[in-house]
């Protein structure tokens, strides 16, 4: 029967599985979405620019609470959010020069804090994550109109290992619209599965659009993978 002969309940519930991971079948009962559901909850709203990379794997703009009910059908384990890391202005920076000449140590710290705390995830999604006993893995990137330009490698290749590991699975990438720095991320993960560039890059742009950036593709070009290895799963150290 083809979707467009459905019913209109009916019609919704194949669109529901279409985006629902695989993965959700091979869930343990305590971690199903519940088949008793309301009127509400039949609503089910993806997240911005919402897509499913891999197995198990999703990526998305920055969920809202009219995405919880969506994000509850797909099961997840973990979150990995790429935030942006907001450096001071020009103001904040002549103003924290001149409180050093005063008391080093205190500004020392509170500059510290400004470039290497990533900016926190919003109470109300928190409050959804520990409902749903999702873990959240955050990675801080520069705020700049060319984020990946001065990354250092260790910082991806970590979040690609956290991705390759299959206990945190199923997994949300997101950053605030879904475009460069989840393409970018996408794009290293997929030059770890040997695709080739060109494949890589479209995926990129069917994303990002007009927005693309030159620098994030020559990131993902340059991009060495090579060491990053997936942690196996239980199942296959029992075999």
């Amino acid at each position: 029967m083809s979707i467009y002969d459905c019913q209109p309940p009916m019609c919704l519930e194949t669109i529901r599985k279409t985006l629902v991971s695989p993965a959700v079948a091979d869930m343990p009962p305590e971690r199903k979405p519940s088949a008793e559901i309301n009127d509400e909850e039949n609503l089910f709203v993806p997240p911005l620019n919402f897509s499913m990379v891999d197995y198990g794997i999703f990526r998305s703009g920055f969920p809202d609470t009219a995405n919880f009910p969506f994000l509850k059908t797909l099961g997840l384990r973990s979150i990995m959010f790429v935030p942006i890391r907001k450096s001071p202005s020009l103001f904040r920076f002549l103003f924290s020069y001149v409180l050093c000449l005063i008391e080093v140590l205190k500004v020392m710290a509170l500059i510290y804090c400004r470039y290497l705390c990533p900016e926190p995830y919003p109470e109300v999604n928190m409050q959804f994550l520990n409902a749903n006993g999702i873990r959240l893995f955050q990675f801080g990137v520069e705020g700049s109109k060319e984020p990946f330009v001065n990354i250092p490698d260790d910082l991806v290749r970590h979040a690609l290992e956290v991705l390759l590991d299959e206990r945190n699975r199923p997994l949300l990438i997101h950053c605030k619209r879904g475009k460069h720095r989840t393409g970018c991320l996408v794009g290293c993960f997929r030059k770890w599965q040997n695709w080739c560039l060109a494949s890589i890059f479209d995926e990129y742009l069917r994303f990002a659009a007009d927005k693309a950036r030159v620098s994030d593709q020559r990131f993902m070009e340059l991009f060495d993978v090579s060491g990053i290895k997936p942690i196996p799963s239980q199942d296959y150290l029992k075999s």
